[in-house]
């Protein structure tokens, strides 16, 4: 069912190699934050009808800056060359706000992790973005 649901949806847009090379990493992560936001809903609405605001509670613990960060230090091991260059990017990005509730050191490593999701979205390397997609809500 999830696997599907990028398939499907990203086929609507045809970005080149090159484009999608050379957006700025925060563009990446703009992007790659929507992607990840709609599977962890998609995710957590799969599990039954739950009150929105519990699900939102459960959200949060995905989506916010410590989680990614978490995430992408646990799964580090498992990118590619490729992938690793655009988590460095996004991290190393020159953002002009940080989150109230995010240490700046996590917030950098959630927009690395943020990019690695955008930039597999807008390649359409859906069977990756699921690996990895997989790899951050698996517990190790």
């Amino acid at each position: 069912m999830i696997e599907n649901m990028f398939e499907k949806f990203v086929g609507q847009f045809d970005f080149r190699e090159s484009e999608i090379n050379n957006m700025a990493p925060l563009v990446l992560a703009y992007i790659g934050d929507a992607v990840y936001e709609v599977f962890i809903r998609t995710l957590l609405v799969s599990e039954g009808n739950i009150p929105v605001h519990v699900l939102h509670k459960r959200s949060i613990n995905f989506v916010k800056a410590k989680a990614q960060s978490d995430i992408i230090h646990r799964i580090m091991e498992k990118l590619n060359p490729d992938e690793l260059d655009i988590v460095r990017r996004g991290r190393n990005a020159k953002s002009g706000t940080i989150p109230k509730n995010a240490d700046v050191t996590e917030y950098k490593y959630a927009t690395g992790f943020e990019s690695l999701i955008g930039y597999l979205y807008l390649r359409k390397q859906n069977d990756r973005l699921m690996e990895v997609l997989k790899m951050a809500i698996s517990e190790g």
